[in-house]
Order: C-alpha cells, then structure tokens, then sequence
C-alpha cells in the first residue's frame, strides 16, 4: 500500500510516497527558511506563498524520484491542523483537488499526532504501549499510545513549547534564527552550570512550562551585562561576549532538556511502556538524546534528523495506519483546516 502525504503546516512543503507506514519510497521537501531567517521568524504570509510557489513541483519530484505514477498510490494523507492557516490551506486544497481529480480516498492528518510516526519509519519500528516524547518549535506534550489511534495526553505545555523558547532565548542573546540549532551550537563552548536557572513547578506533575525559564534568561542576560530588569532585551546581544552568551545558551539548554527528560523518565517508571520514542524537531537536538540514553533504562528509538522536522513521509505514515485500521476518509468536498488542533 503506497500514500501520498503533503505537509505544508509551517515553512517547509513537504510531500513524500511511503509503502506501509514504514519505508519511505521518496520524499521532498522545500524550505522556505532562510527567507524567515532574515526576519528572526516564520513570516505567514511568506510561508503561504512560498507554498503555491513550490508544492506542485515537490510533488512532480516524488513522482519523478519514485518511478511510481497515480495508478500506484492508494490514497493521500494531508495535514488539515494545527498550524498556520494560510499554510495549511495550501496543502489541503491541492490535496483535495488530487483526490476528486485522481479519485484517490483522502486522509486527515493531526500533525503534532503524526511527528510521532516519524520513528515507525526506522527499523525495527516501535512497539505498543509506546510513551512519546513530541517536542517542537510549536508543541511540547507527552503521550502514551496504547495502538494507532488510540493514545492519552499525559501532558502538554501550558505556554510557549520548547522550541519557541529556544527560539526566544536565541534572540535575547544575540543568535541566529532558528534558535533551536544555533543555541545547541553555542551551548558546545559554554559551562551548562555556570548559571542557576529555575525549573517550572506544575500541578499536573507531566505539564511542562517554558515561559518563566524564558524570563529568567532574560533577567540573567541583563545582569551579566551590568543592567537590570529596565535594560532593553534588544541592547543585550551587542553588550554580551561570547563567553556569556555561550555560557547562557549551554545554561538554558542543560535545564530545558532536564525538564522534559525528567518528566519523561516519570511517566516511564508509572506506566512501563515497551518503547519510548522522541519526535519532533527539538528531538534532533544531541543534548536531549544524550540525556535521555544515559539516564532512561531502556532503548530509546531515534528517528533520523531530517526525519525530525516537519517532513511528508510521517504524514503519509500515518495516512497507512489509518487505512490498514479502517478509518474512513474524509469528504474532500468539505474538508476544512484547524489551525488549532489538538491531540
């Protein structure tokens, strides 16, 4: 059985062909970063023309790269949430057009749902019960999965998600857009314990919270620098050198990767899953996979770093287990975007 998926939810157009949720026959993706990267952020409108401008030549390249034609695919999976709206709307709408025009059965995709099938596309694939780790730019929660389709959120952010904070710790510093490879990067040459950072404290015991974290780097970035709270955050990236911004950046890494890890390594010891996965873009970050295989007693499956960004093929993974566990299609007529969509 062969999927189309089509991921277009945030800058990347993404479209991959994948044969029974676990093998990838192509994929393509089309960023437009760099253009957000001038702005220190995605740019939405920008990100949704840069979709019209690339989706129908990555899905050519599929086509092209898999030596597969329409008589081949069993149908398409297109992410319809969360996400940007503009975004989003592209994918679906050529999504659509496809499955009437080519007569194909068409897939709904959670696409915070489907980062976590990025890990059945490595071999062996997981196992239920599964616990899973999603953490990115716009998404931090941890769920058990008990099979396809049938999971609890255990918990989830309750304001900025991991990425957006190192997102918004890169720009207090004085680093590049995005944050969460250049702050990995500085983090190499800084002491992770030269600075005493706060862990949030929740009453849901697997919520995380990355905004007090974000605050406190802030307040520690205006000391450092001889100011105080009244100090500008946009005078602190030329008052720091590069020891302390490499000190900062290794400081706020060590505790934002503690926090998700801890309460990781929580949920293991209550529910004793048979696999733990990470997925999501943050999960290419080598300080959390560093922590989570020295400290979890259990193997711990990785998906491949371009596998960990927004990608087509974990869409078009999904897609297959929805199929092979007969979830019916939705109307390409009437399917609509939610930005909002929860697990």
């Amino acid at each position: 059985m062969n999927i189309l998926g089509i991921e277009s939810s945030c800058d990347e157009t993404a479209v991959a062909i994948v044969a029974n949720g676990t093998t990838v026959i192509s994929s393509a993706i089309a960023s437009s970063m760099q253009i957000h990267a001038l702005y220190g952020g995605v740019i939405p409108e920008i990100a949704a023309r840069s979709h019209i401008e690339s989706i129908n030549s990555v899905i050519d390249q599929v086509f092209i790269d898999s030596g597969l034609n329409w008589d081949d695919i069993d149908g398409i999976a297109v992410t319809n949430g969360a996400g940007l709206t503009g975004s989003l709307l592209i994918g679906l709408l050529v999504a659509r057009t496809l499955a009437i025009v080519k007569n194909k059965p068409l897939y709904a995709i959670n696409h915070v749902e489907a980062h976590m099938y990025s890990n059945y596309l490595v071999d062996p694939p997981p196992k239920f019960p599964l616990l899973s780790l999603i953490v990115s730019g716009g998404h931090s929660q941890l769920v058990l999965f008990e099979n396809h389709g049938k999971y609890v959120v255990l918990g989830q952010t309750v304001d900025d998600a991991i990425g957006e904070a190192f997102d918004k710790v890169a720009k207090i510093i004085g680093l590049p857009y995005p944050g969460g490879p250049s702050v990995a990067q500085a983090a190499k040459r800084g002491d992770p314990n030269k600075y005493n950072l706060p862990k949030a404290k929740l009453t849901n015991k697997y919520d995380f919270s990355f905004s007090g974290l974000k605050t406190a780097v802030l307040r520690c970035a205006q000391q450092v620098v001889g100011g105080d709270f009244r100090l500008s955050s946009t005078e602190i990236p030329t008052l720091l050198n590069n020891q302390q911004r490499y000190d900062i950046a290794a400081s706020f890494q060590r505790i934002a990767v503690e926090t998700v890890v801890e309460k990781t390594i929580a949920a293991y010891k209550e529910f004793k899953p048979k696999n733990v996965v990470i997925a999501g873009g943050v999960a290419a970050n080598q300080e959390l996979r560093q922590q989570m295989t020295e400290r979890l007693p259990i193997k711990i499956t990785y998906a491949p770093p371009a596998l960990c960004t927004d990608n087509g093929a974990m869409i078009a993974s999904l897609g297959c287990f929805m199929v092979m566990n007969g979830v019916e299609p939705a109307d390409p007529y009437t399917l609509g975007v939610e930005p909002n969509l929860k697990m």
